[in-house]
């Protein structure tokens, strides 16, 4: 004989009420605040210097605290919350190319500049002359200030080679 258990009017109240805690604990725990950055997928010599560099890098940079996008990676970081994102072994930019493309040097590093004509987003820097491309993307606040590259300098020429 099958016994059946008569449920509780409280316990039918008090049931989805724990299920959406769970979901909400559960939905809270996934690091939602940091922001999501692609993983580049360079090649594992580029990969060795990229995880160099990412042992050297700052935990502060223009007063922003390091703040790391997910997914985890050695070859991604950030600070402040996305205003600066760094990834390392991105692909060689097809702006490159073109002679009249920008460029700035910071401390020693040269930088090509791209610009997006989007308004919700700041400048891009890429290294040049390196045997792994560094990628910085800063926020609109920094659309004409390149001050943070400098804190990236000393690292890059410590760990990812001249090409030349």
């Amino acid at each position: 004989m099958t016994h059946i258990r008569r449920r509780s009017p409280r316990s039918r109240v008090l049931a989805p009420s724990a299920a959406l805690c769970v979901l909400a604990v559960a939905g809270c725990s996934t690091g939602g605040d940091r922001p999501s950055v692609a993983v580049p997928t360079p090649s594992s010599e580029a990969a060795g210097y990229c995880e160099e560099l990412h042992r050297e890098l700052p935990e502060t940079v223009d007063d922003l605290e390091r703040s790391d996008p997910s997914p985890e990676s050695d070859l991604t970081a950030g600070w402040g919350d996305g205003a600066i994102v760094l990834r390392c072994g991105v692909p060689r930019p097809a702006r490159m190319d073109d002679s009249q493309a920008k460029g700035v040097d910071a401390d020693g590093v040269n930088w090509l500049l791209e610009q997006s004509d989007d308004d919700d987003s700041g400048p891009r820097f890429t290294t040049t002359y390196r045997k792994a491309y560094v990628e910085v993307t800063l926020g609109t606040e920094y659309a004409h200030d390149i001050t943070p590259l400098s804190a990236f300098a000393a690292p890059v020429k410590k760990t990812v080679p001249d090409s030349l």
